[in-house]
Formats: C-alpha cells, structure tokens, sequence
C-alpha cells in the first residue's frame, strides 16, 4: 500500500515514538530535552521551541469512484464531494446545516415579487487557470445549463440537476441571467420558485471556468477548473483523485490543508481496516458492524452525519408489470424493512415510510406504512392477475458501492430476494459498474427493479418529491418514469407558494398520493456514520452529504 508523508521521529523526555501516517505525519506530545540526564552527562539538550512538524494532507476513503468531475453533469454523490472542493457556487450552506449564505455572491437583492435576483460578486476571484470570475463568467455558465444545444453540452452529457430544479426546456423557472456590470449578475424568472437560492446553491451549480470548458470542451470533466479552495491535480481511474491547495484561494487563511487525496476502497471493512493501519485519515460509510470497534480505539473518533436521506426500490413503469398498482402494492408488502435494518445496519436505520426524512418539514406523520405481510402480498399479486407470482425472473439492480443510507447494496437486496421468492417472485441480481449503473438506471431498459437513495441538497421538500417523483425529472432523477398529473399540479403549486404553512399542506397531499400509487419501496432513512483520526480536526459532517475540507487540519 502506497504511504504518503514521511516518517517523523518525535523526542519526548526520554521516550522515542515513532509515526508512520497516510497523508503526512503528526507529533503526539511536546518536544523537551533530557532534563537531569543532560546535566549529569554534559550532554547536549535540544532546544525546547523547535517546530513541530505538522501533518498537511489527509487522505480519506470512500467506497467508489466520482463518476464524472464537472459538476453540471452529475447527480451522484461520489463525483459532488469532489465538485464541492474545486467549485464555488453564488451561495452556499452554513456548515452542518442547510441554511444558505454568500459564497462567491457577497449579497443579494429579491425584488419584482419574487421575479428578479440581484447577485454582488466578491472581487478579485479568480479560477484555477488565472481568468477573471465576474459576471460574464457567470451568464456563460447559466447559459450553458440552460441551452440543450449549447456547443458546451458534449456527447453523452445532460443537465441533470439544471433541468430537475428548474424545469425542462420549454417550462424553465429561469428566464434570464444578465450581466448588469462586470460585479453584478440578474437572474429573472418567469415565476416565483421558492426554494430558489436553496437551489443554486448547490454544488451542482458551481461555477466553472468559461476559458477552460472552451479549450478542454470534453475533458474538462476529467480536468475541471473552478475557483475553490483546492485545485483538481490527478485523477487515477477507480484508485483516487489528488486535490491541491488553492495558494490563490479568495477566503482568506484558506485552506489550511495542502493536499487532499480521496481514495476509492469499494469494501467497507478494508476501508476501516485501512483507517486503523493510519494509511487513511478519514473515511465515509462506515459499516454498523464496526462501530464497537471504532468506539474502543482511542486513537479514532466517530463521527456523525445528520440524518437526511432515503433508501429505495424504485419500479420501473416502462416494464410490465410493474405499470400496475397492485403488482407495486404487493411488492411493497413483501419487504421486511425491520430485518434489514436488524441484520445491516445495527441500529443506525429507520424504516422509510415516504420519500422524504421525518427531520424535514412538511413530512406527513399520518401516511401508515405498507405492513410486511407475505399473504396480503400474494392476494394483491392475484387481484393483478398473478395468482402464482409472476411468470418471469425481475432483474433487481443492487447498488454496487456502499452510499450513506446503504452500506450493502448486495446483502440488503439478496434478503429482499429470499422474502420475495416466497409470494412468487423469482429476482436475478445485478450490480454492474458504479458509472454503467447510473446510466442503465436512467435509460430504463434494463432494469425491472432498481436501488438508489437520496441524500437531500437543500432542505427543502422539494429537492426530494419533485425532484425525485415528478414527470419533469423524467429520466434525471425520477428513474421509475412515474407520471401522475395531479401529484405534477400540486409540486408546481408548491414551488410557487411563498407561505411555507402552505407549502406543507401541499407537500403531505403529495406524500398520500405517492403513497397509494406505489412506484417506490422506500427503504430506510439512516444516521450515516464516518470515522477518522483523533486528531484530525475542523471536518464539520453536512446535511446534504459534502462538506468544504478546506477548515480541516490536524492537532
């Protein structure tokens, strides 16, 4: 295994200890001399202010590889966490809430009803390359989302996030993004959409660099630019991706790392195995089963990711049978969630009931659950016409690489075969690639069945329902290829209405209409669990799953 750093000999009184580090090594204690000793013997004493060395790079584990690094085409969570370090976006989150602030916009101005958004630029930014971030950079950037045949949308690429949080071609909230001078950008919509600067202040929506996209054009997604707080170095496919500081960065005193080195370890108990040897500071997705563990070693330290995400089973309405209600009912009856998350997830999991987490307002409490009961489950099957199950094997896409509401894709989806089985239902597995998963998902040929979850951007009811429910985020987000027009009407209104009691009215009628049309078995909603070093300090876990690395270092 490839150690990165160097082998540091610290002194302390008369004891040697010897460091080894991934990512850089750190002194434990504080230089001092021999004290009586080097009297006695007229020895040498070491000065007692020498500086220590201070460990400068950390190196964190995850369980895959980014899909892609140009955030505009991604909806994964593995390619965003790098995406976040590189790119600023206008606004962003408070760390470890969803609470937005400025970011590369110092201020704001709503006006027009709700209509027109005046963003004031911070000064002097630049992007990794050296170019200007002002206003111009900015348009290039909205128009590039915008526009589905933009010269900047290269083969294979789409607009995912763009066209989930603000609409399809030809119904965009978006109206206009101007430049009003080189500090100053206008964004106007053609109607008001209230979780809007929620919205662009995601990760997605980072702000790239015009003169690069036009000189890389399609390997900017393997070499992005942006203007955050480290810069894009290397990227070793399915083996890690190397970050720089930003020795130009524009917030001051920032980064205090001077490396970061994301490593992809598919297994979770080689991760951790990897994190106890200290060839890893940090690691994402720890397996429930190791939390003891952890929790015994004193040099480690748990860390905890709020709750906010779902797990799900998502059907796919192209495949028959899967268009009828009482299949997708039945099915939903056939799942044991408590014993999943018994056998998987030690405690650290609640069972899902809707498509949104409880924590979030306008969660409907009184929608009840499909029970796990395997005879309702074979009446709804013969009510559908399947009185022995159904004729043909389902092929059940199982997530190939651990995510912070699944920590076994492969396990959780064998103990959903096994009770399936027993109504009729035959399951073949599959996990392919993390990359060819994502797309055989949202091209719907191939799986009947599939498993993905969710971990909100925003905190907003919307960034879940509509973005993951309605037609409009047909086939980005919304992989089942669901349509119903009266749940469309009610998230549209919603995105609308500025009362937020009103808002959650809307959002719980939603949830019992989803609810009684089936297209998910939601899963579970988890406390996601990381783990690193004792010392490493200043990493505040997020919400939304990312989070800047640009506070952490290391005591």
């Amino acid at each position: 295994m490839k150690k990165w750093g160097s082998l540091v000999l610290v002194l302390t009184l008369s004891l040697a200890f010897t460091l080894s580090g991934c990512g850089g090594s750190n002194n434990a204690g504080k230089d001092g001399n021999t004290g009586g000793n080097a009297a006695a013997t007229n020895a040498p004493v070491e000065a007692t202010d020498k500086p220590k060395e201070v460990q400068d790079t950390l190196v964190l584990g995850r369980g895959g590889d980014s899909a892609s690094l140009d955030p505009a085409i991604v909806t994964d969570g593995e390619s965003l966490k790098i995406s976040h370090q590189v790119f600023d976006s206008l606004l962003e989150y408070k760390p470890g809430t969803s609470e937005v602030q400025a970011s590369l916009a110092d201020s704001w101005e709503v006006t027009q009803g709700g209509l027109t958004y005046t963003f004031k630029l911070h000064p002097g930014v630049k992007f990794h390359d050296g170019t200007d971030l002002n206003a111009e950079a900015v348009v290039f950037n909205f128009e590039r989302w915008n526009d589905p045949k933009s010269e900047f949308k290269f083969e294979g690429d789409s607009f995912d996030y763009y066209d989930s949080m603000f609409g399809p071609d030809g119904s965009r909230v978006i109206k206009e993004v101007k430049a009003v001078d080189e500090g100053t950008v206008q964004i106007i919509l053609n109607q008001p959409q209230a979780p809007f600067l929620q919205n662009i202040a995601m990760t997605s929506f980072g702000i790239a660099s015009p003169t690069a996209i036009k000189e890389k054009k399609a390997n900017f997604k393997n070499e992005p630019v942006g203007t955050g707080p480290f810069v894009f170095k290397e990227w070793k496919r399915n083996d890690s991706i190397t970050l720089e500081k930003n020795a130009a960065y524009w917030k001051s005193g920032l980064p205090k790392l001077n490396k970061v080195i994301v490593r992809s370890i598919p297994d979770n108990s080689a991760r951790f195995t990897a994190l106890q040897n200290g060839e890893i500071d940090l690691m994402e997705d720890l397996s429930p089963d190791d939390l003891s563990t952890l929790e015994s070693n004193s040099n480690l330290q748990k860390i905890e990711r709020p709750p906010f995400n779902v797990s799900y089973l998502g059907f796919n309405f192209k495949k028959k049978p899967f268009d009828n209600v009482k299949v997708r009912q039945a099915l939903n009856h056939a799942v044991n969630k408590q014993a999943i998350i018994d056998a998987f997830f030690s405690g650290q999991a609640k069972p899902a009931v809707n498509p949104m987490p409880p924590s979030l307002w306008g969660y409907n409490d009184s929608v009840k659950d499909y029970e796990f009961d395997l005879d309702k489950a074979k009446s709804l099957l013969a009510e559908a016409g399947y009185p022995n199950g159904l004729p043909d094997p389902v092929t059940l896409y199982a997530m190939p690489v651990p995510r912070p509401y699944m920590p076994d894709g492969k396990k959780v989806a064998e103990a959903i075969q096994a009770d399936w089985e027993k109504i009729g239902v035959k399951t073949v597995i599959e996990s392919p690639e993390w990359a060819t998963y994502l797309d055989d998902t949202k091209a719907g040929e191939k799986d009947d069945i599939y498993m993905l979850g969710w971990t909100g951007d925003n905190g907003d009811p919307d960034n879940f329902i509509y973005t993951l429910l309605d037609k409009d985020a047909i086939p980005s987000n919304n992989r089942t290829f669901y349509v119903n027009e009266e749940l469309h009407t009610l998230l549209v209104g919603a995105q609308k209405e500025t009362d937020q009691g009103k808002r959650s009215d809307l959002y719980k009628k939603a949830q019992e209409i989803i609810k009684a049309d089936a297209p998910w078995v939601p899963l579970v909603h988890t406390t996601p669990l990381l783990a690193g070093k004792a010392n490493l300090k200043g990493f505040v876990p997020g919400p939304t799953g990312t989070e800047y690395y640009s506070e952490v270092y290391f005591e």
